[in-house]
């Protein structure tokens, strides 16, 4: 099994490199893969913001866990301190926003600006996201980094999910398009 195995790996690695001989693949293959994740999941987050009412941006579902506005800060903020690392910028503090915003429209706002920050981020080809940065202490590639982002992202919608859900809404990934 193992060899059939061992054979199989190599006959579909011997595909793809011929495949990749006749088609090349765009400069930002890799990059435009983890962008389409991370667009899906900001635009969630960035919806649910938007329909979540305001006076139910200060509900959380246990005391021991973030407001509802407090996860929009939080991802808000954690783009810019990732997406900065992923594109070589100084970096900032992960909870400036969750400390300074807290109405609905600020929120949103910041919500939105960091989609844009990180939309330059997620701009950069293959090459340059072969490049190393230090992020929470360690050595990473920059695609390792916009990756982890998008992953976050999804982390805390499925935390939005939740809090739409007590709140008797329906979550964006769940509604008809």
């Amino acid at each position: 099994m193992k060899r059939f195995t061992g054979v199989a790996l190599l006959l579909v690695l011997s595909a793809c490199a011929l495949h990749a001989q006749n088609h090349p693949l765009p400069s930002d293959y890799a990059v435009g893969t983890a962008r389409a994740l991370w667009q899906v999941q900001s635009g969630y987050v960035t919806q649910a913001a938007e329909d979540m009412p305001e006076a139910k941006y200060s509900y959380k579902p246990t005391p021991d866990v973030r407001t509802f506005g407090q996860l929009i800060a939080h991802v808000a903020g954690s783009q810019y301190m990732i997406c900065a690392a992923a594109i070589g910028d100084s970096a900032r503090a992960e909870d400036d926003i969750e400390k300074s915003k807290t109405s609905k429209a600020d929120l949103v706002a910041a919500m939105r600006a960091s989609n844009e920050y990180c939309a330059r981020a997620y701009r950069q080809t293959d090459n340059a996201s072969a490049l190393t940065v230090k992020l929470f202490g360690q050595e990473r590639t920059r695609l390792n980094v916009l990756i982890l982002n998008a992953t976050h992202d999804a982390e805390h919608y499925g935390n939005l999910v939740t809090y739409l859900r007590l709140n008797g809404m329906v979550p964006p990934s769940s509604k008809r398009q």
